[in-house]
């Protein structure tokens, strides 16, 4: 029997489950020709979504914001744990992808189309469990995407540049700032600082995604009597924080030591974000 490891992701398109291998999708779905789609990953923790509620909730408010809102949610709810369990994946991401479908090339929406969805679940080791301990380096990059940052759509190209100057750079992420040096988010994270024991989170607008880890993070702020302050970050006062830690649903609690190559604090995770990562940790372990 192949090891968990070597396994193949399964897929579930349009109700099917195959293996993601498999998988067939038209050269004229709108999301590979225009990005006509909407995302969500979800982490497994011990063969049950973590968040899901949460993770549905915002699939529902990006689906509605691009006019998608007929999509039967119970139904591909269903087929998540249906694929989740054929699976047999304990250590998992789930991603699902719900585009406009398949329609001759034109930008208006077209008539009669049917909207595609797919997930699937593949097996996750961890990557990030060992720079959690010691924290990362990050570079900062202008942010040049769309002013619907909110909604979790599939057109991440200004991510994925950034993303790979970073890479480049061997930084782990690039964070990024507007023309007045306000920083926003991660390519695939939301930001927090810590400034005098206060977290520090920029304000849920349109600029930022209003991550699932990231609500949960203010949460649990909250629980252990850690003060936050909704608040954004600017460039020119990195040197007035103590810490600074990035959030996901794969990263967890990222401790970032290091940005354009001038340390945070002592260039050592600090005490408030290892406080978080602590918590974090016990609330995936106390769930019931």
């Amino acid at each position: 029997m192949a090891s968990e490891s070597a396994r193949e992701p399964l897929a579930n398109l349009n109700g099917t489950l195959m293996p993601l291998s498999e998988v067939r999708i038209s050269p004229l779905d709108r999301g590979f020709l225009f990005g006509d789609a909407i995302y969500e990953v979800l982490r497994v923790y011990g063969g049950k979504p973590w968040l899901e509620e949460e993770h549905w909730h915002r699939l529902k408010r990006s689906l509605e914001a691009i006019r998608l809102g007929s999509i039967d949610l119970e139904r591909l709810r269903r087929r998540m744990h249906e694929t989740l369990k054929a699976s047999t994946f304990q250590e998992a991401i789930v991603y699902l992808q719900i585009t406009r479908g398949a329609a001759p090339r034109s930008h208006p929406f077209p008539t009669g189309a049917t909207p595609l969805e797919l997930l699937w679940v593949q097996d996750y080791h961890d990557a990030y469990a060992a720079v959690r301990q010691t924290g990362v380096q990050v570079l900062t990059a202008p942010d040049v995407r769309w002013e619907r940052c909110d909604i979790k759509s599939t057109n991440l190209l200004p991510n994925v540049l950034a993303m790979q100057a970073a890479k480049e750079a061997g930084c782990h992420e690039a964070v990024l700032y507007l023309a007045d040096g306000t920083l926003t988010e991660g390519t695939h994270s939301n930001l927090f600082g810590v400034r005098e024991g206060t977290v520090l989170t920029a304000p849920s607008t349109n600029l930022i995604l209003p991550g699932i880890t990231r609500g949960l993070i203010i949460q649990l702020s909250q629980r252990c009597g850690i003060p936050v302050t909704v608040e954004s970050l600017n460039r020119a006062e990195l040197g007035d924080v103590s810490e600074l830690f990035l959030s996901g649903t794969t990263t967890e609690v990222l401790p970032v030591i290091c940005v354009d190559g001038h340390l945070i604090g002592n260039g050592t995770p600090g005490p408030v974000t290892k406080r978080l990562q602590q918590a974090y940790r016990e609330a995936v372990v106390g769930r019931s």
